[in-house]
């Protein structure tokens, strides 16, 4: 038999088990209730649209509602949620921006001779131009990708009537209300504001820079997460002048001697830190510029500057408060998120939730994606297969980029006892630095592992050039139970930065010195 049959026959045996799930479903709704969708999703997200098309692909009649409120500055979007809009994809393509700018001076030390390249400057206007155009145009296919697939798009505000209705608020303020057997709530998050006189009057966020319509100029980002990070270092490598004020720690949540060097390598790229400080106040000047008054958490002693801009990255919010929540019943909700289950269930079993409004999950557009779609399996098609949250690998787009997937140093040694944990370190030489003369002295990279036997890997760091692409394939080495036995008889790719891990030989135990001599060392 042909591979073309084979593959025309599991296709055909795939549409029928389908049909089957489906007019069975359909039976067992019939006897009870006579519900308009088999589900409903809340939200036009990257984890709500992947639900939607995955439980359409598995015979299920759907709806998703979206709508975006503007923020307090007017800024509002289409289609596609946080990650298509003002998160990932706009994000990377401004960093982007930002490398090529340093690249073009660096291209002179390798004989390109470019034309008074000390006059080489960003445009704004013409890139948030270009960064909104390719927004609008994922907007635009992913339209055609829900009608194309027969998902019911409606550009409503969703929030329920009881457990099986919910009602969309159209644009013109009128009322649509909607049946479903399973509704699913994925309506992400938006950006806090600080509660300091004049910050939402003359303040924004990550909401609003991608497509700001003025030049930054010197800008104050609040918040040292990784949504701050990477907004004050693709301003700078922008060449603007761009300060970070750190209320506690920077990079919460991720091995801190990772944030540290992370944060170090910005200050060399001339990126100023304010530590341990909160704004009080944010005042606009007769030239439309803002005086910013700060005080620190420890001492309390105060300070303030004039900026042209201030970005507050202080956390997000879970968009709960416009879903009538409690005329459902779900009363699983804890800090702005939604409390669910390992099958991503609230305390109403017909209600799910996936993505950043659940509590205590990866805030991260792929985790929404995967969960999503494995929720709308378990619904449709019979899978039992649940979302693992665990050792999923993330990229902080920082200027020096920085990577992990795992367990962070400390999480591992918290875990099973410090005595139990190996720590392999070194700093290492990218080759494509060498001729331009970049510093190097950030360039690190870490491996926990188990101490005993093969040591299994725990968790893996890397910060330099590239990060997301040479953490993505150890993502999956880690989820196979990558050992320190295998990643250090894995033959690396020369000359990379991803093959350092695999000559990972001087363990933090032993008190040598980390540093290579040379880059083949």
């Amino acid at each position: 038999m042909s591979i073309l049959s084979i593959w025309n026959k599991n296709a055909t045996l795939t549409l029928i088990r389908r049909s089957e799930n489906y007019l069975k479903r359909s039976l067992s709704s019939a006897t009870s209730h006579s519900y308009q969708y088999d589900l409903i999703v809340i939200g036009g997200g990257s984890g709500g649209l992947a639900c939607a098309k995955e439980a359409v692909a598995n015979g299920a009649k759907v709806a998703v509602l979206d709508f975006v409120k503007p923020t307090p500055i007017g800024t509002k979007w289409g289609v596609g949620g946080t990650c298509v809009n003002v998160g990932c994809i706009p994000k990377k393509l401004m960093h982007q921006a930002s490398i090529l700018g340093e690249s073009i001076h660096e291209a002179a030390t390798y004989g390109w001779e470019i034309p008074e390249q000390q006059n080489v400057k960003a445009n704004w206007s013409k890139l948030t131009e270009a960064v909104q155009n390719h927004v609008k145009s994922v907007n635009w296919v992913t339209k055609v990708d829900l009608r194309d697939k027969k998902v019911e798009y409606i550009n409503g505000l969703g929030y329920f009537k009881d457990p099986h209705t919910v009602v969309a608020v159209m644009k013109n303020k009128s009322e649509k209300e909607l049946t479903a057997q399973n509704i699913v709530i994925a309506v992400g998050g938006r950006p806090r504001y600080p509660d300091a006189p004049g910050a939402i009057e003359h303040g924004i966020t990550s909401d609003d820079i991608f497509s700001l319509e003025k030049e930054p100029g010197k800008t104050l980002v609040v918040g040292a997460g990784y949504i701050g990070l990477e907004c004050a270092g693709f301003l700078k490598g922008l060449g603007y002048d761009a300060t970070v004020m750190v209320r506690s720690i920077v990079l919460r949540g991720f091995d801190q001697q990772m944030a540290n060097i992370v944060a170090d390598s910005m200050v060399e790229k001339g990126i100023n830190f304010i530590h341990k400080a909160i704004v009080t106040s944010v005042e606009k000047q007769k030239d439309g510029r803002l005086l910013i008054s700060w005080k620190n958490t420890e001492t309390n002693e105060t300070g303030s500057e004039i900026y042209d801009t201030v970005l507050f990255a202080v956390g997000r919010k879970g968009l709960v408060e416009d879903l009538k929540l409690e005329n459902a019943g779900v009363t699983s909700i804890a800090d702005d998120k939604i409390v669910v289950n390992e099958q991503e269930q609230t305390n109403v079993p017909h209600i799910f939730a996936v993505g950043d409004i659940i509590k205590g999950k990866p805030e991260l557009t792929p985790v929404a994606i995967h969960a999503g779609r494995l929720l709308a399996r378990r619904m449709f098609s019979g899978s039992s297969q649940i979302m693992d949250y665990a050792d999923v690998a993330t990229t902080v787009f920082s200027p020096l980029e920085y990577a992990c997937v795992g367990m962070s140093e400390e999480r591992a040694i918290e875990k099973y006892g410090a005595d139990n944990v190996e720590v392999y370190h070194g700093f290492y030489k990218p080759t494509e630095f060498f001729i331009p003369q970049k510093s190097v002295r950030y360039c690190y990279l870490k491996a926990v592992a188990e101490r005993s036997g093969d040591q299994k890997v725990l968790g893996l760091h890397y910060i330099g050039p590239v990060a997301g692409e040479v953490m993505q394939g150890f993502g999956a080495a880690i989820k196979s139970g990558l050992t320190m036995k295998i990643l250090l008889n894995t033959v690396g790719i020369h000359p990379t930065t991803a093959e350092e891990f695999t000559r990972l030989a001087i363990t933090k135990r032993s008190g040598l010195d980390p540093t290579p001599a040379t880059c083949c060392s």
